[in-house]
């Protein structure tokens, strides 16, 4: 699996817990958790690598998703998974503040489709269930009414 390795901090509870027991102050405690996560992040920076960001030429940013879906169930569509992702993700990034907004990005799952009929969709997806038969199936100037 990709990533670090975490998992001592990610169980602050019980460890927090036995130094109460100790007889350590809550604020010590906090204090210490600050500082380990000031050095934990000053050390990920000094081992970071830069990776520019160039919306011209996706493929490294593909490449980067394909590995990390090689491990997952999308293994067949990979490929298509990791564009749409890239493509999803540089829709509503920031680059000049290097950020993304996650928020932004929706993933909609339907049953009954197969892997490679996933799409991305940019704009609003409004799923209606047809409520009488002769309703139409598609509208080519669609008008919505929000409430």
């Amino acid at each position: 699996s990709s990533g670090i390795n975490a998992e001592w901090p990610l169980r602050p509870g019980e460890q927090a817990e036995v130094l109460l027991e100790r007889g350590i102050h809550p604020i010590r405690i906090a204090d210490g958790y600050e500082n380990a996560a000031r050095v934990a992040v000053e050390h990920l920076d000094k081992i970071a690598e830069d990776f520019p960001v160039d919306k011209a030429n996706t493929e490294p940013l593909i490449e980067t998703a394909l590995t990390t879906l090689g491990s997952k169930i999308v293994n067949r569509c990979g490929r298509k998974f990791a564009e749409m992702a890239v493509d999803a993700i540089l829709s509503v990034a920031d680059l000049e503040r290097k950020d993304v907004s996650f928020d932004l990005i929706k993933i909609e799952c339907k049953t009954g489709g197969r892997l490679e009929d996933s799409q991305l969709v940019k704009g609003v997806i409004i799923d209606k269930t047809m409520s009488h038969s002769q309703m139409p199936k598609k509208k080519k100037v669609p008008t919505a009414t929000l409430r």
